[in-house]
C-alpha cells in the first residue's frame, strides 16, 4: 500500500500525547495566547480562571513548589521545559514566599497523583487553593523555542469550560496588559508589618550551623520579595533577624541598631523599584555598616551607584547555570531567577567585578572597593538548586565581624 506524503493537519500548535480524531474534544478546555498572536490549547488545571503576565521558561528539573512560590516569579507565567511536574506533591515546608503572586504555569503533561512521603496535599489541590491556573498538553519545548524569539513576551491563560473562545476578543485583552519595564511589584509582594525570624535551614540544605561563639548580630532584612530559605540562611550565622518592608523609613532601621543589613531579592523592573526606595537606599549605604544584596538587591546597589540596568533577552531561569568566581577563579554551578542585568558598561569604578556568567558574560558578583557592600545576582541560598555558593553567607558574617571590630578599635 503507498504510503500517503500529506501531512496530518492539527486543529492547533499545542502538544496533544493522543490521537485528535479519537477524542471529546471538550477536553481543550483551556488557551494559552502569546503578544504575539500564537496560541495554544491545551487542558486546564488547578485553578479555573483567566490569568496574564510576562511568559518565560524555567528549566529546573526539581524543586517546583519552590519556584511557583517565590515572590521574584509575581506576574509572571512559569513554563516548565521539565515534563514531570506535580509528581511529588506539596507540603507546607517547601514555600518560599505567600502563595498567589505567580499569574500561572504551563506544563507539558498532566499532574499525576503524588508519590512522596513529604506530600501532604497532591499538586493540582496545591494549586486550587492557592487559587494559581495552570494548562497541561502543550508542547513546551516548542514553546520555549516561541518564548526565545522575542525580548519580552506577554501571556493569557483562559479556561471556558465548553472550549469556546473569542480569539479577537481575548488578544485585545492580552495587548492591554503592562510589559514588566517599568512596574515595581515589590510592593504587593513585601510583608505589610516587621517581624523577627527564627527559623534554621533543614539539615538536608544546611551541612553545619555556623559556628559563631556567643556573638549574635543583629541584621535587618529590606523585604522586597525575601525568600524563606534566605532568611534561614542569615538565622544559621546565630544572627538576630528582623525583616521589614520595603517602604519604612530609615529612622526605624536606625533604631534597631544593626550590625548588617541585607537588601532581598524581589520581582519587577529594578530602575522602578530603586526610583521608589532612591532616598532609603542612599541613607543606608551612608551608616558604612556591611550591606549584602541578592537578585534584585544586587540591582539596586548597582543602581544606587549610577549603574543602569536593562532588560535580558528572556534571562536566567533555572538552577545549573556556571558562574565564574573572578576572587579565586573557581566556577560555581548556581540557581538563578531574573530578567533583568546590570550593565557591565555603565559599572562605576568604585564596583570590583567579583563573578560573571558563564552563559553570558553577565554580571553575577559585584564588591565595593571602598565600603563594606557586596552582592550577587544568582542565588546562594538554592531553593530549588545547588548550595556550593553558600558560603556568601559566612561572608557576610566575617564582614560583620570585621566592621564590628574596627569600630571597636
Amino acid at each position: 500500500m503507498k504510503k500517503s506524503n500529506q501531512k496530518k493537519e492539527f486543529p492547533n500548535n499545542g502538544y496533544i500525547p493522543f490521537d485528535l480524531n479519537k477524542i471529546n474534544k471538550k477536553i481543550l478546555d483551556s488557551i494559552l495566547i502569546l503578544s504575539d498572536g500564537s496560541h495554544f490549547f491545551g487542558t486546564s488545571f488547578g485553578s479555573k480562571k483567566r490569568s496574564m503576565g510576562e511568559l518565560c521558561f524555567n528549566t529546573s528539573l526539581t524543586g517546583y513548589q519552590e519556584i511557583i512560590t517565590d515572590p521574584s516569579y509575581a506576574g509572571q507565567i512559569i513554563t516548565f521545559t521539565f515534563p514531570h511536574i506535580g509528581n511529588i506533591g506539596s507540603n507546607s515546608s517547601d514555600d518560599e514566599g505567600q502563595t498567589g503572586s505567580v499569574a500561572g504555569i504551563v506544563v507539558r503533561q498532566p499532574p499525576s497523583s503524588p508519590s512522596n512521603w513529604r506530600s501532604e496535599k497532591s499538586f493540582n489541590d496545591w494549586l486550587i487553593f492557592n487559587n494559581i491556573p495552570g494548562i497541561y498538553g502543550i508542547d513546551t519545548r516548542l514553546l520555549t523555542k516561541t518564548i526565545r524569539k522575542y525580548k519580552s513576551c506577554n501571556a493569557m491563560i483562559c479556561y471556558d469550560e465548553n472550549g469556546n473562545f473569542d480569539l479577537n476578543e481575548l488578544k485585545s485583552e492580552l495587548n492591554k496588559h503592562p510589559k514588566m519595564d517599568g512596574l515595581n511589584l515589590s510592593s504587593f509582594v513585601t510583608t505589610k508589618k516587621q517581624y523577627k525570624f527564627t527559623e534554621r535551614p533543614h539539615k538536608l540544605l544546611s551541612k553545619k550551623n555556623i559556628v559563631n561563639g556567643i556573638f549574635k548580630p543583629k541584621i535587618v532584612v529590606i523585604d522586597f520579595g525575601v525568600k524563606r530559605n534566605i532568611l534561614r540562611h542569615l538565622v544559621n550565622l546565630n544572627a538576630d533577624i528582623i525583616v521589614l518592608p520595603e517602604d519604612t523609613n530609615f529612622e526605624k532601621i536606625e533604631n534597631f541598631e544593626p550590625d548588617g543589613i541585607f537588601l532581598s531579592n524581589g520581582p519587577g523592573d529594578p530602575a522602578a523599584t530603586e526610583t521608589k526606595c532612591r532616598k532609603l537606599l542612599k541613607s543606608i549605604f551612608k551608616l558604612n555598616i556591611p550591606v549584602f544584596g541578592i537578585c534584585i538587591g544586587h540591582q539596586l546597589i548597582g543602581l544606587s551607584f549610577g549603574a543602569t540596568t536593562s532588560k535580558m533577552s528572556q534571562g536566567h531561569r533555572g538552577a545549573n547555570h556556571p558562574v565564574k568566581n573572578l576572587l579565586n577563579n573557581k566556577v560555581e554551578i548556581t540557581s538563578q531567577n531574573h530578567g533583568y542585568q546590570i550593565d557591565i558598561n555603565s559599572l562605576p569604578n568604585c564596583f570590583e567585578i567579583t563573578h560573571t556568567s558563564l552563559f553570558d558574560s553577565s554580571i553575577e558578583g559585584l564588591k565595593h572597593k571602598n565600603l563594606p557592600i557586596f552582592s550577587v545576582q544568582y542565588h546562594p541560598e538554592a531553593s530549588p538548586g545547588p548550595t556550593e555558593s553558600s558560603y556568601l553567607f559566612e561572608e557576610f558574617l566575617n564582614y560583620i565581624k570585621v566592621s564590628k571590630n574596627a569600630k571597636t578599635e
